[in-house]
């Protein structure tokens, strides 16, 4: 996929969120941001996966357990939902360990717990 389709759809995932922020404000669950993100982008016309299963493969084996993507849109963006006080370096080492192993090019952190979206929004981006 192009640099210039991940952005776009990049694009309406940030507007999206936006709409879903100032519609509802911070302070609820991520799971509630979750539900309203995905509608709002499904009305866009995009194709959003909730809940997404990522395995775990250990030293090539796959293990009984899975990491789960809150969005995946496009089958191409990730999108890791929170709802907390502060991001910290480990919520986006998560995005970015996401990214590798499911073998994409971009991720988006949107936290939701802020008084102004854009400042909760993190964008990153796997070299492959």
């Amino acid at each position: 996929m192009t640099k210039e389709v991940l952005n776009n759809i990049s694009s309406q995932i940030i507007g999206g969120a936006i709409e879903v922020h100032k519609e509802l404000g911070p302070g609820l669950l991520e799971s509630v941001y979750g539900a309203c993100l995905a509608h709002e982008l499904r009305n866009k016309g995009l194709l959003v996966e909730e809940q997404v299963r990522l395995p775990l493969i250990y030293k090539n084996e796959s293990l009984q357990k899975d990491f789960i993507l809150d969005l995946l849109i496009e089958k191409e963006v990730i999108v890791e939902l929170k709802a907390v006080e502060e991001v910290h370096p480990v919520h986006e080492v998560q995005l970015v360990t996401y990214l590798k192993l499911a073998n994409k090019k971009l991720g988006l952190l949107i936290n939701f717990n802020v008084p102004v979206l854009h400042k909760g929004i993190y964008r990153k981006v796997n070299n492959l």
